[in-house]
């Protein structure tokens, strides 16, 4: 197993990245009143790693603030703090485990601990434990695709994928993360599925969709959809504007909307709708996203003028041309 201390840096490095793969959450400790003594243990087993991440996240987003105002804190300092407070949490799943070697939720809550401080080694060995000891959790199999989708075999993610969704076909996320590990790894997906590369597309675009039926009001989950299309060959110009034009409609602050401006302005700008583009940079006024408007203007400007000269010179060409007949 990997250095502790080095996955807990790994952890703080990697704190304000967005998953790419996301797991459902473990049932809250509040759950209907039991006299079994095993589960109540195990629920307070999850308490107490619920309470440590909880902290975890604080000492961190406090750690961001303070770098932001030049006040950083030392991350060997931090890294110090957190593994402080994590190895307990770690040491009581030792010790339930050691006890219930065969406590299927508790060897999947462990994995999912052991992915969040990046020890996945040693996850995987504890979640298709806990698949073997309960094949009928979708989590289960969820969880196991998100590793091989990260580690490989990417194929072997696949079949996982389809698995959680056949066990919960009500859980958005099982689609969503299938949809983004095809879209990922197309080649792969192509040899699994023996089709070409647009089926592989339409193939990630319903998976999206599925969980949109299932969330339709998720607004990270719309960006997601809508920012795929920018990897597909051809564009699919049309489809891309529902997508985001779907999002900007989810979007509840100044900031998500005025960011969807921006994406919206360059589909159309990519596809030559000049005008479009042009009231949507317009309508973004916050200091945060005016390097990117800029950009954009920049861009806007020398696609524009370009079309424009490409078109003088095929009229022109065409002028020539009729006068020369004449």
């Amino acid at each position: 197993m990997r250095s502790f201390f080095i996955a807990v840096l790994a952890l703080l490095a990697l704190s304000v990245q967005a998953a790419e793969t996301k797991a459902p959450k473990r049932a809250e400790t509040s759950e209907t009143a039991t006299n079994d003594p095993v589960r109540i243990e195990y629920l307070k087993l999850v308490a107490i790693d619920d309470a440590a991440e909880k902290e975890v996240e604080r000492w961190i987003k406090e750690a961001e603030g303070f770098e932001a105002v030049g006040a950083g804190t030392a991350k060997e300092e931090l890294a110090r703090k957190v593994q402080e407070r994590l190895e307990p949490v770690k040491k009581a799943y030792e010790d339930f485990i050691t006890k219930y070697p065969d406590h299927a939720e508790a060897r999947l809550a462990y994995g999912s601990f052991l992915v969040d401080i990046h020890d996945e080694d040693e996850a995987v060995v504890q979640m298709e434990k806990g698949r073997e000891l309960d094949p009928k959790n979708p989590a289960a199999w969820n969880n196991l695709a998100n590793h091989y989708g990260h580690r490989s075999p990417v194929k072997k993610a696949f079949a996982y994928y389809e698995k959680a969704m056949e066990l919960d076909p009500k859980e958005p996320v099982y689609p969503w993360n299938f949809a983004t590990t095809i879209f990922l790894f197309r080649k792969d997906a192509q040899e699994f599925y023996r089709i070409n590369e647009q089926q592989v597309f339409d193939r990630a675009m319903e998976l999206y969709r599925t969980a949109q039926k299932l969330d339709p009001t998720n607004l990270v989950l719309a960006t997601d959809l809508a920012q795929t299309y920018y990897g597909i060959r051809p564009m699919r110009t049309n489809d891309a504007l529902v997508a985001w034009n779907n999002a900007l409609s989810l979007a509840t602050t100044p900031l998500e909307q005025q960011g969807i401006y921006l994406h919206l302005a360059r589909v159309e700008l990519n596809a030559g709708m000049w005008e479009e583009a042009r009231q949507h940079l317009n309508q973004i006024t916050i200091t945060n996203l005016t390097d990117l408007k800029k950009r954009l203007e920049r861009n806007w400007i020398e696609k524009r003028n370009k079309a424009l000269n490409l078109t003088n010179s095929v009229e022109a060409y065409r002028e020539g041309s009729a006068a020369r007949l004449n």
